[in-house]
């Protein structure tokens, strides 16, 4: 489940990953193509590290029909932020364990330093040619984390009309997800306790179902111009929480984490209750987006150009612009790369609880319906700057390399000075090889 802490970011780093590079001779029947990858990312600041090996291979089969196979490989290492904010006082954590403790200096970011996960995936498409104009594709995928595991089916229909000028398509996918964190399930609202004197748990494991609808058109310009239009609908139901993100319940007056001086609930001393409650988020989500993407030929050069505007009923919503242009060279390319992605936060997004107005002092009781302090469902901005090198290895395979730098930006409205949620900046590095086998 850590692994979905840095899903965001690793998204933003790995989303062209598994992209197939068009070898320099096109594949003969009956040949697999072929990728491999090896990505890095890094985060600042001592947080998270990522090294993920991935690959690719695909065949045409008789009468049309494809295979596509997958595997990604991610191993993860660092930092995790908790959910609680900086403070002008030393503050102290246990670990999922419950076992375990760590202590945040006044004045920095608390992250849990335990943070480490490996996930391996697994996917496998099968392209059916049902006539000389329609396609059908049918799709399984496996991950398993060390507390998260996740089934999912997939199908799409293709259609071609305007003498294969159009395509119209039609997909939907389903994912079953099982989360069993460190510690046991979290229970919404509860205190973290001391470290040794017990969990706020109510269960080992939850269950939540992912199913996303597309419909989509994919239109021949003219011979050097393509453009797709997407749309997506998609609803999650079932457990959203992160269960080792907690918010902080403050002193209104001093801003300070709450204590004894003003609590009978969070007096640590004889309750074991740090002033810290796990999160609380909508058991439901639905999802739309929108998405747009222009490729254009020029004389030798390509120019991709993308547009996202994605909505939900959490109060997200975002806008994202991809540009890449393919630079051809001699006997090689250069491709730079320009990403922005903005979002808005959360209906239920908070820097901190007060006591009085949304906790009981005396009794701890939480007087909202849903509460968190997760970075990821803040007011932010992105911007990713890359550049990508590639040359042909011979007939048939291809040498690539890329390497980017992400700063996202965190909008902290109203926060007291020395409590704004730091910025964060990543640094990607990536090869690929592609061939033909």
């Amino acid at each position: 489940m850590q692994l979905k802490k840095i899903k965001t970011q690793m998204s933003l780093a790995a989303c062209a990953l598994l992209q197939v590079s068009s070898p320099t001779v096109q594949a003969a029947e009956s040949t697999w193509d072929v990728d491999t990858a090896v990505l890095l990312y890094s985060e600042s600041d001592g947080r998270v590290t990522a090294f993920e090996p991935a690959i690719y291979a695909g065949r045409e089969l008789e009468d049309g029909d494809r295979i596509d196979l997958r595997m990604v490989v991610d191993a993860l290492t660092g930092a995790s932020p908790n959910g609680a904010h900086a403070s002008s006082q030393a503050q102290t954590f246990t670990t999922p364990s419950g076992n375990g403790s760590y202590t945040t200096a006044a004045g920095e970011n608390p992250l849990d330093d335990t943070f480490h996960d490996t996930r391996v995936a697994l996917g496998a498409d099968w392209t059916q040619e049902l006539d000389r104009l329609s396609r059908l594709t049918l799709g399984a995928n496996f991950s398993q984390e060390y507390d998260y595991t996740s089934l999912g089916i997939s199908a799409s229909y293709a259609r071609d009309f305007n003498n294969k000028n159009t395509t119209l398509t039609a997909g939907m996918g389903f994912n079953n997800d099982l989360i069993r964190p460190e510690g046991d399930i979290a229970a919404i609202f509860q205190p973290m306790r001391v470290a040794g004197s017990g969990n706020n748990r109510e269960g080992a494991d939850e269950t939540k179902t992912i199913t996303d609808f597309l419909i989509g058109v994919t239109q021949v310009i003219d011979r050097k111009t393509l453009l797709q239009m997407n749309y997506t609908f998609g609803t999650t139901d079932g457990y959203q929480n992160d269960p080792f993100k907690v918010v902080t319940v403050v002193d209104p007056v001093t801003g300070l984490p709450a204590d004894a001086s003003v609590s009978a609930f969070f007096n640590t001393a004889s309750t074991n209750n740090l002033p810290y409650v796990y999160e609380s988020r909508p058991d439901s989500r639905q999802k739309n987006s929108l998405y747009l993407k222009l490729v254009r030929h020029l004389e030798q050069d390509v120019i991709n150009l993308s547009y996202r505007y994605y909505w939900d009923d959490w109060g997200i919503n975002s806008h994202t612009v991809d540009f890449k242009y393919r630079y051809e060279m001699e006997n090689s390319y250069l491709q730079p790369h320009f990403r922005y992605y903005t979002q808005t936060a959360a209906d239920f997004h908070t820097h901190n609880l007060k006591l009085g107005s949304e906790v009981v002092a005396k009794t701890g009781q939480v007087l909202v319906d849903y509460a968190s302090n997760d970075y990821r469902l803040a007011e932010s901005q992105t911007i990713t700057l890359g550049l990508k090198y590639g040359m042909p290895m011979g007939d048939n395979s291809e040498l690539s390399m890329r390497a980017e730098v992400i700063t996202q930006t965190i909008t902290d409205n109203n926060v007291p000075a020395g409590e704004e949620t730091p910025d964060l900046s990543a640094v990607v590095l990536q090869v690929n090889y592609s061939f033909v086998w």
